[in-house]
């Protein structure tokens, strides 16, 4: 991060920023204690600014994932390599199989938003 402390998020870019930010923080083995509080104030700000400017209604898991399929024009198997295999991709769409946190971050990364949005 930079040398100034994270602020609330007031446009598009700064969002970008900040979960760039936080991919980055997140995908390290090792953070230091200063990084983890980093991270946490990173994902508090974004959760924020998501919920001001992308406001879902209660959606289920699925839904969500499923509206993120349709609006990048995905199918089952173009996310076969994020679960592992299409039939997990299958499973989980069909409610018969849960996200792991492996997989939400995956996804998260994968479609540019918060983990929050899989809870």
């Amino acid at each position: 991060m930079d040398t100034e402390a994270p602020t609330i998020i007031s446009s598009e870019r700064q969002h970008e920023h900040y979960l760039s930010v936080l991919d980055r923080l997140t995908s390290r083995w090792h953070r230091s204690q200063s990084e983890e509080k980093c991270a946490e104030l990173l994902v508090t700000l974004i959760e924020d600014y998501e919920e001001e400017h992308f406001p879902m209604d209660d959606a289920s898991t699925v839904e969500v994932l499923r509206g993120l399929m349709e609006a990048n024009r995905l199918q089952q198997k173009d996310l076969a390599a994020l679960f592992g295999s299409e039939s997990i991709v299958s499973e989980v769409l069909n409610g018969k199989r849960e996200l792991n946190r492996t997989q939400i971050e995956k996804l998260s990364r994968r479609f540019g938003v918060s983990p929050a949005v899989f809870f």
